[in-house]
């Protein structure tokens, strides 16, 4: 989804941001040490996660089953940027400093 002006802090166009069906960048950037079905080790950063389906979307969305980290983890603009490589490119970046 693309939007207009480009997100930035500060402009009101942010009020209106949500997750971006399809990223898929918090699946896949992070490392996840928590338990998940078909990764019960949890998953190294640069992993995609077995349950991202091919559309880059969640399995286990609204799944009890879902690891706490990934119902926790919510669309913030200053991660997610406006793009999806933003957010590939700003939540790998935050992994290698945590």
């Amino acid at each position: 989804m693309s939007r207009s002006p480009a997100m930035t802090p500060g402009n009101p166009a942010e009020q209106d941001a949500a997750c971006r069906p399809g990223c898929g960048a918090c699946c896949i950037a992070p490392s996840i040490s928590s338990p998940i079905p078909g990764m019960p080790g949890g998953k190294p950063a640069g992993v995609r996660c077995v349950q991202l389906d091919e559309h880059n979307l969640c399995r286990l969305f609204g799944d009890p089953v879902r690891p706490a980290v990934c119902r926790d983890f919510t669309f913030d603009v200053d991660v997610c940027g406006s793009e999806r490589h933003d957010a590939l490119e700003r939540i790998t970046l935050l992994e290698t400093l945590t």
